[in-house]
């Protein structure tokens, strides 16, 4: 059987979410990432997945960011319980179906509650951790403190310019329309929809982190290849489909 091609990467989403189960807004997000060979992450991806590749190069990312108005269903999100800041350590997969889709490491959020909805529920690597960001002009600062197993981060972006047309590793790095996660010992997909994500560029002016060591990763080494600024977008999870493999 010859195997099934991967999607290809588009700033729109190539599945439109039809009965949503999750709504949340992403707000006042950075991107920052810094390749990584795929054979240095395969065995941190679930089963049934591998490492998504630009040029033989797969990527980690750390996106420290506000969440707004989490919600189940098609509803306009909790104002209060739904609101917190959170920081990923994510890698980038492909599954059987040739689906791309974001694997995370880890989960940082300020709100114990979506905490443990977020580990007993969809089974996502949240951890409970003192967050803040602080916009002032054109500086945001981004600090997290995890409770426990301690680890902290501080990141210090100058937001620069509008991208009128995102460039492929742009592109790579942020049109991602689902995310895979070992549940239950199998490996499961889960869509989601936004509009295309406004971007800009970014200056990266102080970094301290531990965060990325902390997930199971080797420390970032120099600075990072691509750092990118977004307002943000308002995002639909689907349903969850299953995969044929277990782990």
């Amino acid at each position: 059987m010859e195997p099934v091609p991967t999607e290809p990467v588009t700033p729109s989403t190539p599945r439109p979410v039809r009965w949503p189960t999750l709504v949340q807004g992403w707000h006042q997000l950075t991107f920052l990432h810094w390749p990584v060979a795929p054979e240095r992450v395969a065995g941190l991806l679930p089963a049934g997945t591998r490492p998504d590749t630009l040029d033989g190069v797969t990527y980690v990312g750390l996106v420290p960011f506000l969440l707004r108005r989490t919600g189940l269903g098609p509803g306009p999100g909790l104002p209060y319980l739904g609101t917190f800041c959170e920081t990923n350590v994510r890698l980038y997969s492909v599954d059987e179906q040739g689906r791309r889709g974001v694997v995370f490491r880890s989960l940082d959020a300020t709100r114990l509650l979506s905490v443990l909805a977020g580990r007993l529920g969809v089974r996502l690597p949240y951890l409970w951790s003192a967050m803040r960001l602080r916009h002032e002009g054109d500086l945001i600062t981004y600090t997290c403190r995890r409770r426990r197993p301690a680890a902290a981060s501080r990141a210090v972006v100058r937001i620069g310019p509008p991208i009128a047309e995102p460039s492929p590793l742009e592109h790579f790095l942020t049109a991602r329309w689902g995310l895979h996660v070992t549940w239950h010992g199998r490996t499961a997909h889960l869509p989601n929809e936004h509009a295309p994500w406004p971007l800009r560029r970014a200056e990266l002016l102080d970094l301290d982190d531990e965060l990325v060591a902390a997930a199971g990763l080797s420390a970032p080494q120099g600075p990072p290849v691509s750092v990118l600024y977004s307002p943000g977008v308002k995002v639909r999870f689907g349903v969850p489909t299953l995969l044929g493999h277990h782990r």
